[in-house]
């Protein structure tokens, strides 16, 4: 690592997998670490975390050409962080809906059954985005008609699971749609992949500004009531 901070000249290729070194390469999220000024990682701080899943996942899927077209990507995810858990539930909507139309069908069911879990947890979600993403969901599970079907059937049969969806849950939605898209059997899989990712990180740049102006507009109304009670109190 000190040596190729001593030579700044050298700049890490991207290519898959995890590693330790810049100089033996890097993934998205590595790089990401490195223009971000953190700590050599595939994790870093300066990224939500199912963003980042989701950059990792693709630069493992794409092939070295379609790899090399995501650097452009790489500043744009630093600083894009969020608590809340429904963005999790948003880029997963977003990936299955990438891949729903064009998976095997082995692949479609399972992703067909996240889609509808996803659904439920964004069901009491009032806001902009989330109407939207229901909508993005319930196009995908059109494109998929018999998939939807028989994810219906089995949801019916097993039952209600817990409310909402764990971090985990939209992780291996995320895992299937991007494996399902890198094997799909279409003209233009790493070009499905780069158009993922890109949508994937205006979606979170969106959401963060508004879970940002959210905060504000909290913050202004609580000193406004603050205020309100003062002046009571005074009067």
């Amino acid at each position: 690592m000190r040596d190729w901070i001593s030579h700044p000249d050298v700049m890490p290729i991207l290519s898959p997998g995890r590693h330790h070194s810049p100089r033996r390469g890097a993934c998205f999220m590595e790089f990401a670490s490195y223009l971000a000024g953190e700590r050599w990682s595939d994790h870093p701080a300066c990224t939500h975390r199912t963003l980042a899943h989701l950059a990792r996942m693709v630069n493992d899927r794409a092939s070295e050409a379609g790899r090399a077209r995501l650097t452009p990507l790489i500043p744009m995810v630093i600083g894009l962080t969020s608590d809340d858990p429904q963005l999790d539930v948003l880029l997963a909507v977003r990936a299955a809906s990438a891949a729903l139309p064009i998976a095997a069908e082995e692949r479609q069911r399972p992703q067909a059954v996240g889609v509808r879990v996803a659904l439920g947890a964004l069901a009491e979600r009032n806001n902009e985005l989330a109407a939207e993403f229901r909508e993005l969901a319930h196009a995908a599970l059109r494109a998929a008609p018999a998939a939807d079907a028989w994810a219906v059937q089995f949801m019916e049969d097993v039952g209600p699971g817990s409310p909402g969806m764990t971090v985990r849950q939209c992780w291996a939605l995320m895992n299937s749609a991007v494996d399902g898209i890198a094997q799909a059997c279409v003209a233009d899989p790493d070009d499905r992949l780069v158009a993922l990712l890109s949508a994937a990180v205006n979606d979170t740049v969106r959401f963060v500004g508004a879970d940002r102006g959210r905060t504000l507009q909290r913050v202004h109304s609580d000193r406004f009531a603050g205020t309100a009670v003062d002046l009571a109190s005074v009067s």
